[in-house]
């Protein structure tokens, strides 16, 4: 894994491969940077450069944290790979925390982090968008407010949508108010419903700030949702299939524990309606347009219309089932050790191992039951000599430009934090239209065509590897595009394998 971000596979062409894990590693990079040099750490200077004056760099704020000095130690790839792992653990350990809290035995409540922590769209979600990765904060809002943290509680649920999860907001405002109804008594519900006040404060004004005036900021067409919605084998088939956003596979033995957990509970009637609530309605709402009456429903609730994905919810029902399979172990765990408690102290002795082999059991059925080939060693942005000859002043264009909502254009964030400057490129789905505008302006260069405009450029970069992972230029683009530099004397810098760097004249 040396020198190899943890991503899903992706060819890279001789230089780093394309993929959402860039732009995660640029943005969890930059808070660190910023406050190295004095600047607001929540800022992008650098990204959509003359077209946005400071682009917010939400998703980094959180995980930039450990990243920081993980980077100090260990380099910005590792560093990475550390933070999704870590990710993992945070998982399993605040949903495990949660079901101790709620009365669990140590072992089924283990078992419920494992399915949490393993849970198939968590897992894909987090080979490169940060919506698996803070997933944890979804346990972590559960077992602030049953333990009456209510200020903790409210931070957590706040911290989903200032990351830029808006969508997951949504849901999990929705979860911490119906989880407080289900276990907290009526004198303390104002408490929840401020935290979920503040949530959603947050949320608007995420929205409102960021979204709002963006390319995203008209919402989505109907027909983006109707091609990232999954069907409805989808929840019983293993594997990537169409694609990450379609990975909503719940397991085999995991739904049916899930199951006997809600018979187990049905005597808590609160927690086991909100419970087998929480895992239905993002589970039906994932089918998106293969549901009957879900179209009717995303005209009428205008923030659905902000998501092309309507998978987005499914952490929660994660949460929920991996909760119910620990309430039906700790149920046959307890019925094991009552037999034993009846008994000779040689047969208490057998139940207790008889209890334990149960537990060691279910972990091994359930990772092999719920495990999903999604991560591989990805080529990473390894030091580069044409980086590395850029020195001075001066905005960077990189070619060839792609539309700000390519993911190709990940590849310029990686590179991005060996020569930190202003570039008029850059990926992410709220990129400023006028950022837009200008990538379609641009876009001849990547063959050649048209000078360079000034817009502060004074060094070009070519990927000749971005040319091939594409496949959006026409052969032999990459070679006019550095003859077109050289006629019009813009000096070659520097050469590293596929990647070329010139300054102007």
């Amino acid at each position: 894994m040396e020198g190899r971000y943890l991503a899903r596979p992706a060819p890279g062409y001789g230089e780093a491969a394309a993929g959402d894990h860039l732009q995660l590693g640029w943005a969890f990079w930059l808070p660190g940077h910023q406050l190295e040099h004095g600047t607001a750490p929540w800022a992008d200077p650098y990204t959509f450069r003359p077209e946005a004056e400071a682009f917010p760099n939400l998703q980094g704020w959180l995980l930039g944290i450990p990243f920081w000095p993980l980077r100090a130690l260990f380099g910005n790839v590792w560093a990475y790979d550390l933070v999704v792992l870590l990710s993992f653990v945070a998982a399993g350990a605040l949903a495990c925390w949660w079901l101790r809290a709620l009365g669990l035995s140590r072992g089924a409540a283990l078992v419920g982090g494992l399915v949490f922590a393993l849970a198939p769209y968590r897992v894909g979600q987090s080979t490169g968008h940060l919506l698996g990765l803070i997933s944890f904060l979804l346990p972590a809002v559960l077992l602030a407010l049953e333990r009456r943290r209510f200020v903790w509680a409210g931070l957590a649920l706040a911290a989903i949508p200032l990351s830029g999860q808006i969508h997951l907001a949504m849901g999990a405002v929705v979860l911490a108010l119906g989880y407080a109804w289900a276990r907290l008594p009526r004198s303390a519900w104002w408490q929840a419903g401020a935290g979920a006040l503040a949530a959603s404060v947050a949320a608007i004004v995420v929205q409102q700030t960021v979204v709002e005036g963006s390319i995203a900021g008209g919402g989505r067409s109907f027909g983006q949702v109707r091609h990232y919605s999954a069907e409805l084998s989808d929840l019983v088939t293993r594997g990537v299939g169409a694609g990450i956003e379609e990975l909503v596979f719940v397991g085999w033995l995991t739904p049916l524990l899930a199951v006997l957990g809600l018979w187990a509970i049905r005597r808590q009637r609160g927690l086991a309606w909100c419970l087998a609530l929480a895992a239905l309605i993002p589970s039906l709402l994932a089918l998106g347009s293969n549901l009957p009456l879900y179209e009717l429903l995303w005209h009428a609730l205008p923030p659905l219309r902000f998501a092309r994905v309507p998978e987005r919810l499914m952490p929660i029902a994660c949460l929920a089932i991996a909760g119910l399979v620990a309430f039906a172990l700790d149920a046959v765990s307890a019925r094991l050790s009552k037999r034993g408690g009846e008994a000779e102290s040689s047969h208490r002795r057998l139940a207790g191992l008889s209890a334990a082999a149960f537990v060691t059991a279910a972990v091994v059925l359930l990772a092999l039951d719920l495990r999903v080939p999604v991560f591989a060693a990805v080529a990473a942005d390894t030091p580069n000599a044409a980086y590395a000859a850029i020195h001075g002043e001066g905005r960077i264009l990189e070619l060839p430009v792609f539309r700000p909502d390519i993911h190709y254009g990940s590849v310029y964030l990686g590179y991005a934090r060996q020569s930190p400057r202003g570039r008029p490129e850059g990926y992410s789905t709220t990129a400023p239209l006028a950022a837009d505008r200008l990538a379609r302006r641009l876009r001849d260069l990547s063959c050649g065509r048209g000078p360079v405009p000034e817009l502060g450029i004074r060094y070009v970069v070519v990927h000749r590897g971005l040319y091939a992972q594409s496949g959006f230029f026409g052969e032999g683009c990459a070679g006019r595009a550095e003859e077109a530099l050289r006629r019009a004397g813009w000096r070659l810098l520097a050469r590293d394998g596929v990647v070329s760097s010139w300054q102007s004249p």
